[in-house]
Formats: structure tokens, C-alpha cells, sequence
């Protein structure tokens, strides 16, 4: 079996020191980093997240198979900006102002440095302007906005008007348990997703 593979095998398994091991040993066989990212990292991080869809697994195992791919990244990372490798693009996620939820949003994030994005978190509680500001700082290209309550939901709308009116391109999406397509398309945003892993593919979409 290729290293690569058994990088992917791992980190599904969610073992993050067995996923440190391979990728050191897969870069001392030669192995090209980006080689390891998607053929191994992004690999294992992509079938789970279609596990992860189909309720095939859960949140735990999304978790650990999420710390397993942060444990090969902080050995791979070094080797994939000197390759010059750039992530896929840049999202700024947060929850909106007045939520304080945060395991959806971190979730999320997870799921899109799964898909091979650079994930600037905003963190909870998150003003539209401090969304523009973190946007227009990083150049990024999709915006996550996640709310857990339905009296907060409604500052979604704020931020995809500041984002408009920012004349910034970056593509707004929103989630979280009261949200819905409907919503989505009342309040203009770009996309919304049911949960983190339809998250990552609807950003890969929105890029397109």
C-alpha cells in the first residue's frame, strides 16, 4: 500500500499520531507535499465528510479525523509553502452578531480545510463590518456566516448588505439550524448549506 493511502486510512481513523508518522515518512520516500496533501490529507478528510452527509458517522469521528489532518499539517505545512502550494482560497467564517454558538461554525471550518481552503475564524458574536474587515484583510473569496437562533438569523441579512455595500466579491454563505434555502434567497446571500460537509462542497461550487 502506497504511504499516501495509509495516510488516508489513518486520518479516517482518526489516528493523529499514526498520520504524523506517515506524512514524515512519506516525505522522506520522496513523496511530493501536495502529493501527500491530496492523495492522502484532503482524501481522507473528503470520504469522511461524505460519511459525514450520509450519517454514516458522526460529529466525534469528524472531530478526531479533523485532529489527525491538523497533526499531518502542522509537519506538511512548511514543505507546502516552500513548494510555493497555495491553499484553494481563502474563507472568513464566524457566527453572527448576538450568537454565541460555536460547534457548527467550528465544524465548518474543519470541513473547509478538508477541502483544502485557509480558514480565517471570526469567532462567535461577529459584527457585518468586522466580516467585511476580515474579508477585505485576507482576500477572501467566500464568507461563512452561521446563526443558531432564529432572533439572530436575522443579522445574516446585515452582513450580506455590508458586503455589498463594501463592494467587496466575496461570496456570502449561510447555515445553521434555522436557516434555510428560503431564507437564503429572501436575505440575497450567495449560498446556504444544511450541514458543514455540504458547507465545503458549496464553497468549492461558489469558487467556480
Amino acid at each position: 500500500m502506497q504511504t499516501t493511502e495509509s495516510i488516508c486510512q489513518a486520518l479516517m481513523k482518526g489516528r493523529a499520531a499514526e498520520v504524523k508518522l506517515l506524512v514524515d515518512q512519506a516525505l522522506q520516500e520522496g513523496v511530493p507535499a501536495v502529493k501527500i496533501l491530496n492523495d492522502g490529507l484532503l482524501q481522507g478528510m473528503g470520504i469522511i465528510g461524505d460519511k459525514f452527509k450520509k450519517n454514516e458517522v458522526y460529529v466525534p469521528e469528524v472531530l478526531i479525523a479533523a485532529r489527525a489532518m491538523k497533526a499531518g499539517m502542522e509537519i506538511l505545512k512548511p514543505k507546502l509553502v516552500a513548494a510555493g502550494v497555495q491553499p484553494l482560497a481563502t474563507a472568513v467564517i464566524g457566527t453572527v452578531k448576538g450568537d454565541l454558538h460555536d460547534i457548527g461554525k467550528n465544524l465548518v471550518g474543519m470541513m473547509l480545510e478538508g477541502a483544502g481552503l485557509k480558514v480565517v475564524d471570526a469567532g462567535i458574536d461577529v459584527a457585518p463590518e468586522k466580516f467585511v474587515q476580515l474579508a477585505k484583510d485576507n482576500q477572501a473569496q467566500v464568507i461563512g456566516v452561521s446563526a443558531l437562533l432564529t432572533t439572530t438569523m436575522t443579522n445574516m441579512k446585515l452582513v450580506v448588505e455590508a458586503v455589498k455595500a463594501a463592494g467587496l466579491t466575496t461570496k456570502v454563505m449561510v447555515g445553521g439550524a434555522p436557516v434555510t434555502q428560503a431564507f437564503c434567497d429572501e436575505i440575497g446571500a450567495h449560498g446556504y448549506a444544511a450541514d458543514a460537509a455540504s458547507a465545503a462542497d458549496l464553497a468549492k461550487k461558489l469558487l467556480k
